[in-house]
């Protein structure tokens, strides 16, 4: 493996993982640029740009960015969240140049008012779909009650409102400030050849002007709060929590990613074993978000209506067990070869190592290889991760319940 970075005099960052003996290549435009970067009254343009993008550019119409796409046989997509939007594809190698031309131009859309119009219904049906699937909500309800104030409270998808609100004028403003070549990094890994993908992006991003496209940092003023949500249509009651976490900066976020495995992944968690395997909850979970300068620790339940209270509680004494039922050493090694030989068995795929690369270099300019990223979580102590567990039933908590019953 090779790393290679070279910035280019507009300000686009170009950083790739070359591996030689890689099969495949990945590219991808990483836009720091998500709907924490919206004012309230524009809610859900970075998801409603996203979308945009696609509708053709100047010199290619939606018809032929999607026939090139099928050409290039490529696995090809995009997202928006809270705090980027990414749009990637993976191709064979002698595809290069052809795949980055075609997705370099795509950062720079037509932005037609039809297209802009019939888009706008798509994103409304969507926003309506979301409300509509389990858990109904209750995720965007919990963002906003936690982070209230904040911008991380804001919908990706902003609201039926915002949407209905938003015009044509105002994206093409939003996209000149926040697709600035000095707000976005291409990212490459697997079979690249750097000098040449260098010496293209110049020539086709000579043009592109930077901008002036700060983010603004605080934390989070937490307040505990519930809040019950029904929906008649619902067969199952869902309780989702979030409480303080680490963010993407901090190393103590391999505690609780490590912590968050013991008590609460998917396949051999002490929720598991207590909910999920006895067939008394569908789903009984702890996870972590991790954002620029703050995190969350996420408890999620999934269960019939009749079983929650009695559940929730026996999740809460899990989470509350601290000094009762300490971290064995059983469980912390159980919980770093999970983490780990996941990690390292995701990294054969170039497609994979292309969002590890470029998260990591896009929020914390740092470069590492699969083995330096392993390390982190071989090197945890088991008291640094009781210490967190006897933390949790301490922090301020924000739960929201939506089902058929309040």
């Amino acid at each position: 493996m090779q790393f290679h970075n070279q910035v280019l005099d507009n300000g686009l960052e170009i950083i790739a993982e070359v591996n030689k003996e890689a099969f495949s290549q990945s590219l991808g435009y990483f836009v720091k640029t998500g709907s924490r970067d919206e004012s309230p009254e524009m809610a859900g343009v970075s998801h409603f740009l996203e979308h945009m993008m696609f509708k053709g550019t100047p010199n290619r119409s939606a018809v032929d960015v999607n026939r090139e796409l099928d050409d290039l046989g490529s696995q090809s997509n995009a997202y928006t969240s809270e705090e980027q939007t990414v749009y990637y594809m993976s191709v064979l190698p002698e595809n290069q140049n052809a795949a980055l031309d075609l997705l370099t131009d795509m950062m720079r859309p037509a932005l037609r008012d039809e297209d802009f119009q019939t888009e706008r219904q798509v994103i409304l049906e969507e926003i309506a779909m979301y409300d509509d699937q389990p858990p109904y909500g209750a995720m965007e309800r919990a963002m906003e009650v936690y982070f209230r104030e904040h911008p991380l409270a804001r919908r990706v998808l902003g609201t039926r409102e915002t949407v209905a609100a938003l015009d044509p004028e105002s994206m093409r403003a939003y996209h000149e400030a926040r697709y600035a070549p000095n707000n976005l990094t291409l990212v490459a890994t697997g079979a690249v050849d750097f000098d040449a993908l260098v010496q293209s992006v110049e020539k086709m991003t000579k043009h592109w002007k930077p901008s002036s496209s700060a983010r603004s940092l605080r934390s989070p003023s937490i307040e505990s709060e519930d809040v019950a949500m029904v929906h008649p249509p619902a067969t199952q009651q869902y309780t989702l929590q979030y409480s303080p976490g680490p963010g993407y900066c901090d190393e103590r976020r391999y505690v609780t990613r490590i912590l968050a495995s013991i008590l609460g992944d998917d396949s051999g968690s002490r929720l598991f074993w207590e909910l999920v395997d006895t067939g008394l909850a569908e789903s009984a979970a702890v996870f972590t978000q991790e954002f620029e300068e703050c995190g969350l620790i996420c408890t999620f339940l999934a269960c019939a209506p009749e079983q929650q209270e009695e559940n929730w509680e026996a999740i809460r004494n899990t989470l509350a067990a601290g000094k009762q039922n300490p971290i064995t050493d059983r469980e912390m090694e159980l919980a770093k070869n999970k983490i780990c030989a996941g990690m390292i068995l995701g990294s054969e795929r170039p497609s994979n190592r292309l969002f590890s690369v470029g998260n990591a270099w896009t929020f914390r300019r740092k470069y590492e290889t699969i083995q330096a990223a392993t390390k982190h979580y071989q090197a945890v102590k088991i008291e640094d991760v009781q210490e967190e567990f006897e933390k949790l039933s301490d922090r301020k908590q924000v739960t929201v319940t939506v089902g058929p019953e309040a």
